[in-house]
């Protein structure tokens, strides 16, 4: 049986007082997983990886990892645990250098820099060659690769990706999402927030479909990508697109 090291149990959350994005939602990823997140403008789901990372306020339900609850525990106390963040945008420090930026992924742990700084650029070459370069000088792909090391400077078991092919040529957008299933297959298992529905759900274990902060469908990324009422009402088009 799968161990489950993430569980979002039921939460109620939003940014303002009384008004309330999530309304219940519910979420699991197992051990090895991808589990990626999808629905329309507005459903909640950059919403659900805030709640997650203790970036606002769970009003009702619980987040637990590995069994043991940390709704509401501050992001640097989660990266400790084990779980990174990579936000949508200003995920980079544009003024530092690629090398720089990376040693900021240690901050809480300086000593961990030397040990994992030559398996991050062994996974992100690109970066190894211009890691003398500001940030602020990268094109969007290389900023978002950037990002993702950054994060697994830790070595988290769990990454969060809010939105990582947004505002990409849709072949960066295709390197991103390789990347994330080499990231996944040295053992870190991820939730993902996509916009990009179809190319998600070809690539995670399992899916989740928010529609008002609510779970409206879940399954099998090969199982959304095919199920007629998905299709009809969140994937459209994409769900055929070659």
């Amino acid at each position: 049986m799968t161990e489950m090291l993430v569980e979002c149990q039921a939460l109620v959350a939003g940014y303002l007082p009384g008004v309330n994005i999530l309304n219940g939602t519910n979420l699991e990823l197992g051990q090895g997983e991808i589990v990626g997140i999808i629905g329309p403008n507005g459903a909640g789901k950059s919403t659900l990886l805030k709640a997650l990372f203790g970036l606002i306020p769970v009003r009702e339900g619980r987040v637990l990892f590995r069994g043991e609850e940390v709704t509401g525990l501050k992001a640097h106390a989660l990266v400790s645990r084990g779980i990174g963040y990579v936000p949508q945008t200003d995920n980079v420090f544009p003024r530092l250098t690629i090398n720089e930026n990376l040693e900021m992924g240690a901050f809480l742990n300086p000593k961990r820099f030397s040990k994992r700084v030559g398996a991050v650029y062994e996974m992100f070459p690109r970066l190894m060659e211009r890691q003398s370069r500001r940030a602020g000088s990268l094109s969007g792909g290389e900023r978002q690769m950037l990002a993702m090391a950054r994060a697994l400077m830790m070595e988290p078991e769990v990454l969060l990706l809010d939105e990582p092919s947004a505002g990409l040529a849709p072949l960066i957008q295709d390197q991103v999402f390789v990347r994330c299933r080499e990231i996944n297959e040295t053992g870190v298992s991820i939730i993902m927030v996509e916009q990009n529905a179809r190319r998600c759900l070809q690539i995670c274990h399992r899916g989740y479909v928010l529609d008002q902060g609510e779970n409206a469908y879940t399954g099998t990324g090969q199982a959304l990508l095919t199920d007629p009422k998905v299709i009809e009402l969140y994937l459209g088009t994409l769900a055929t697109a070659r």
